[in-house]
């Protein structure tokens, strides 16, 4: 015979900072930096938006039909210090504005950021305003990013790329290429940062030793991304790259 019993229960109340990020379907490297980069004391919630395998300005457009879609498939009536959009060269392409319209259409959030508002807060923070730029991918996509830099006062007199349109490539370039590239990139040049572009290079294991051998402030999509997600939930420390301090 089968007998049931019925328990009360108390429910937790999440003092956590409540963070979201809409990833990109073909991202395969931000959801572990986030799980890097982001302390306990944070709480993150990860949806996916459809995205091409080949990256173009057309196919990152693309992605504008999507994204309140994407954020309506977080929990129903949760809510949200911030969420994030994971897509630099997105970004770039459909507009800050727009994405933060998007995605609180599609959940409830106080705060939308993405890699490009990141990295000029973490500019603005820092005093940095030149950067050498590298990206993985082809010029005309980086072009309107570099743009869109330039135009909020942050300049990149250099710019390397590896010139790749494939993410699934993208996301196997290793660290050596990516360290080479940087230091080749910034050598003699008159700059006093470096960025690398993209969400989905894997690029956390070369910014503490470039920062090293180059002297200057060296930053990631995804590093300025968690680091300015923190600080919508006051939580973040002063720079970027303190949070590679373990």
């Amino acid at each position: 015979m089968l007998i049931m019993q019925s328990f009360e229960c108390n429910r937790e109340k999440e003092d956590r900072a409540t963070l979201g990020l809409v990833v990109l379907q073909e991202d395969r490297t931000v959801e572990d930096d986030m799980r890097r980069l982001l302390p306990e004391t944070a709480s993150l919630l990860v949806s996916r938006v459809p995205s091409a395998t080949a990256v173009s300005s057309e196919s990152l457009a693309e992605m504008e039909g999507h994204l309140t879609d994407a954020a309506r498939l977080f929990p129903l009536g949760h809510h949200f210090d911030v969420v994030g959009y994971g897509c630099t060269s997105g970004t770039a392409q459909i507009g800050v504005t727009r994405i933060a319209e998007l995605v609180s259409a599609g959940t409830a959030t106080d705060a939308v950021t993405e890699p490009v508002s990141a990295l000029l807060a973490a500019c603005k923070a820092a005093g940095l305003h030149r950067l050498a730029f590298l990206s993985p991918y082809v010029a005309s996509v980086s072009d309107r990013l570099r743009a869109v830099l330039e135009g909020d006062g942050v300049a990149t007199p250099v710019f390397g790329s590896f010139d790749e349109a494939n993410e699934a490539r993208v996301a196997q370039i290793d660290a050596e290429s990516i360290q080479s590239a940087a230091e080749a990139l910034v050598h003699g040049a008159d700059v006093d940062g470096l960025f690398l572009s993209c969400t989905n290079l894997r690029t956390l294991m070369v910014i503490d030793p470039l920062q090293q051998k180059l002297g200057i402030p060296v930053w990631s999509s995804n590093l300025v991304l968690a680091w300015h997600m923190l600080a919508g939930a006051n939580a973040a420390p002063a720079l970027p790259q303190d949070l590679l301090i373990s």
